[in-house]
């Protein structure tokens, strides 16, 4: 699994062409397998949320929601505020981690995951 994150912006021009700032935009996109993708439509999870991001702002509610269609077809949000611009991308780099585990697990269907509960001591039993 391959995450693209695309930061652009833009000069924001006044009605009289004088400067009113600076424009964010964000580009995310996840690049997977085509047997991961078959177990995407398998399941059919193409609109399970996977990160929400939400700022109310002054002027406008500025709202972002990771789908798993989204992030695979690729998805943009622009902003005015760098700091939001930053939380965006951390939103979109956690719905691509929750991504990967979702996927995990419908791997896992049919069959049994193992795990320890406790420390892990390397494979060496406790006594």
């Amino acid at each position: 699994m391959k995450l693209t994150i695309r930061r652009n912006q833009m000069d924001v021009k006044g009605l009289f062409g004088g400067h009113k700032g600076v424009r964010f935009s964000l580009y995310g996109k996840c690049d997977i397998l085509e047997g991961e993708r078959a177990l995407i439509d398998k399941y059919k999870v193409g609109d399970y949320v996977l990160a929400d991001y939400e700022v109310p702002l002054t002027t406008e509610k500025l709202t972002m929601t990771v789908t798993v269609n989204g992030i695979l077809n690729g998805q943009t949000v622009e902003t005015g505020n760098i700091n939001t611009l930053l939380d965006l991308e951390k939103s979109m780099k956690q719905g691509c981690q929750n991504l990967k585990n979702l996927l995990d697990v419908m791997k896992t269907f049919g069959g049994e995951e193992k795990s320890c509960r406790g420390s892990f001591n390397g494979g060496a039993s406790a006594t």
